[in-house]
C-alpha cells in the first residue's frame, strides 16, 4: 500500500511498506503580506499558470460581499481578506479555505463615526499580514487588530482617528517580533514599531511636515499644492549583515532599524505626493512618486545622508504611478497608471522601453502592483485582464488574460501553484488544471 499526502508547504511524504522517502516537490511558497514572502512581488514559485480565462484553469470563485481594493494572503489552507461593509461601518478579515474557496470565519469590528475616503477607494484597502500564527490588519481610525488563525481576537490598538481625503493604503508587515505600520497619511502621520505578540508600542518615527523641508524633488520656484502624502508601504531590504526598514515618505527616503526604530539613512529627492511603496533588488532600491512625480533609484546599506553618495540617478516628471513595479536582471519594471508598461535600466535609470498593453476591456488603467514570477511579470488592469510580459529588456507581450471584465484594483497573490485575484465581486483561484 502506498500513501502519498502532500504536506502545508509543498513537500510530498511517500510511506510505503517497508520504507520511508521524502520526496521534494517543485517549489512552494507562502503569500503572507501584500508583495509576497520578500515584499518585493517577486514568487519563487516554477509551476504556476501562465493562461487562464473565466472558464479555463480556474479552480474556483466565489462572490464577495462587497467591493474591496486590498490584496488576499495565503499562509498553508487559508486565505485571508480585508472586507469592509460600507452600510453598517463593518471592517473585517475574512479567512477562506485556500483550496475550495468556502468562507471558514470573519472577524472584526465597526467604525460608525465618518471616515474620509476616496469615492472609488472602499475603506479597508490595506491587506492583512500573517506569520502562521496570527493575522493583523489595519482598519484606519478603527485601529489595528490581531487575530489567531481562527478568527479569535488577540489584541486591538487604538492609534487615534485617521484622516486623509484619500483615507489610507499601507499594509503592516511583520518582521522578527516587530510589526510595523505607516499610519498615514495626514495629521500625525507615523511609522510606527510595535510588538507583533501584545501590540505595545517599541518606537515611532513621526513624520515632519513637506514645508519644513527644503524641496529637493527638481520641481524649481514650485510651492506644495494639492495633495501631500504617501500611501506606501514599508519594506524589508537585507544590505549586508544587516536588516533595513525602508519607508518613502513626502520629498524623501528613509532606512530604520526595524527593532529600534534608529534611523540609519536618508535620501531626498522625492516629491511630496507619492503612491507607489519602494521596490528593492541588486543593491538598489527604487522609490517613485505619483501624478506625474519624481523617481529616483540609491543603494542600500549607507549612513546618515546618502543623497550624494549613493543616490544613482533621479527622473523629474515621470508619468503617473499608482503601483508598484518590480527588479530583475539589472531592470526596473513598471506599470504607469494610464496602462504604459517601462523598463528601465536600474543602475542609470533610462527608460528601454515603453509599451501600452491592454485587452479587450473596457478599462485599461490600472492602480495594481507588478507581480514576478518564473521570469514573466503578471500586470493587472482595472477589467481584471492580467498581462503577462517577460521580465526582459526587450519588450515581449506573452497574453492577455481575461477574467469576467469586472473592476478590479489589487494585486495578484501567488501560492502553492495558484494565483489569486480580488475583484470587486469575486474572489477567484486559478491554478492548472489537474
Amino acid at each position: 500500500m502506498l500513501l502519498l499526502r502532500l504536506a502545508p508547504h509543498g513537500r510530498a511524504f511517500v510511506a510505503g511498506a517497508g520504507f520511508l522517502a521524502c520526496v521534494t516537490s517543485l517549489p512552494a511558497a507562502d503569500w503572507p503580506a501584500w508583495r509576497g514572502p520578500n515584499g518585493d512581488g517577486s514568487s519563487p514559485e516554477k509551476n504556476v499558470p501562465l493562461q487562464w480565462s473565466a472558464t479555463e484553469n480556474v479552480r474556483w470563485k466565489v462572490e464577495l460581499p462587497e467591493p474591496g481594493d486590498s490584496s488576499p494572503v495565503v499562509w498553508a489552507d487559508k486565505l485571508f481578506l480585508t472586507q469592509s461593509f460600507e452600510k453598517d461601518g463593518g471592517r473585517t478579515v475574512m479567512c477562506y479555505d485556500r483550496r475550495d474557496g468556502k468562507l471558514l470565519w470573519k472577524s472584526g469590528t465597526t467604525w460608525t463615526q465618518r471616515e474620509q475616503r476616496y469615492g472609488k477607494n472602499p475603506h479597508c484597502a490595506a491587506s492583512p499580514v500573517t506569520d502562521g500564527e496570527r493575522v493583523i490588519a489595519f482598519f484606519g481610525s478603527a485601529g489595528l487588530f490581531c487575530l489567531d488563525m481562527n478568527g479569535k481576537e488577540l489584541w486591538r490598538r487604538d492609534l487615534g482617528p485617521h484622516a486623509h481625503e484619500w483615507s489610507y493604503a499601507a499594509s503592516p508587515l511583520m518582521h522578527g517580533d516587530v510589526c510595523v505600520l505607516y499610519f498615514g497619511p495626514g495629521a500625525n502621520a507615523r511609522l510606527i514599531g510595535l510588538d507583533k505578540k501584545n501590540g505595545k508600542t517599541l518606537w515611532e518615527f513621526k513624520e515632519p511636515a513637506p514645508e519644513s523641508r527644503p524641496r529637493t524633488d527638481g520641481f524649481k520656484g514650485q510651492e506644495a499644492k494639492g495633495t501631500i502624502g504617501t500611501f506606501a508601504t514599508p519594506i524589508i531590504v537585507r544590505a549586508g549583515q544587516r536588516d533595513e526598514l525602508i519607508q518613502t515618505f513626502p520629498q524623501f527616503t528613509r532606512a530604520f532599524d526595524s527593532r529600534t526604530g534608529k534611523a540609519l539613512w536618508h535620501c531626498d529627492g522625492l516629491n511630496e505626493l507619492v503612491y507607489c511603496s519602494p521596490v528593492a533588488g541588486e543593491g538598489v532600491l527604487v522609490a517613485m512618486g505619483g501624478f506625474f512625480g519624481t523617481s529616483l533609484a540609491v543603494k542600500t546599506g549607507g549612513s546618515g545622508d546618502v543623497t550624494g553618495t549613493h543616490r544613482l540617478w533621479q527622473t523629474v516628471r515621470t508619468k503617473n504611478r499608482l503601483g508598484t513595479g518590480v527588479i530583475s536582471g539589472g531592470h526596473v519594471f513598471i506599470l504607469n497608471t494610464e496602462g504604459i508598461a517601462e523598463c528601465l535600466n536600474l543602475k542609470t535609470g533610462e527608460s528601454l522601453w515603453q509599451e501600452r498593453v491592454k485587452g479587450t476591456g473596457r478599462k485599461g488603467d490600472s492602480w495594481s502592483s507588478m507581480v514576478l514570477v518564473d521570469g514573466h511579470i503578471l500586470c493587472l488592469n482595472q477589467s481584471s485582464e492580467t498581462i503577462v510580459l517577460k521580465a526582459s529588456p526587450k519588450f515581449e507581450l506573452v497574453r492577455v488574460n481575461a477574467l469576467d471584465g469586472d473592476l478590479c484594483n489589487s494585486t495578484h497573490a501567488i501560492s502553492h501553484g495558484e494565483i489569486f485575484i480580488r475583484t470587486h465581486k469575486h474572489l477567484w483561484c486559478i491554478g492548472k488544471n489537474r
